[in-house]
C-alpha cells in the first residue's frame, strides 16, 4: 500500500477539507485520505494511486494541487 503527500492550494476552512476529503475519496485505489487544513497538506493511503486522478479530484473540489 502506498502513501503519497501532495500540498493543496485555497483551502481555508473545515468546508475545504470536507470538499476535498469527499473528491479524493472516490479516486479509484484510494483506502484512506487525510487533510490537514493549517498544514494544506493531502495525505492518500491506497493501491496504485495515480497523482494526476488524485489533481483532478482536487480541481473537481475547487483547490490545486501545488508542485
Amino acid at each position: 500500500m502506498d502513501l503519497k503527500t501532495y500540498t493543496v492550494a485555497g483551502m481555508t476552512c473545515a468546508h475545504c477539507v470536507l470538499s476535498v476529503r469527499e473528491e479524493v475519496s472516490e479516486v479509484a485505489g484510494v483506502e484512506n485520505v487525510d487533510v490537514d487544513l493549517q498544514a494544506g497538506r493531502l495525505a492518500v493511503r491506497g493501491d496504485r494511486i495515480e497523482d494526476e486522478a488524485i489533481a483532478e479530484a482536487v480541481s473537481e473540489a475547487g483547490y490545486e494541487l501545488v508542485a
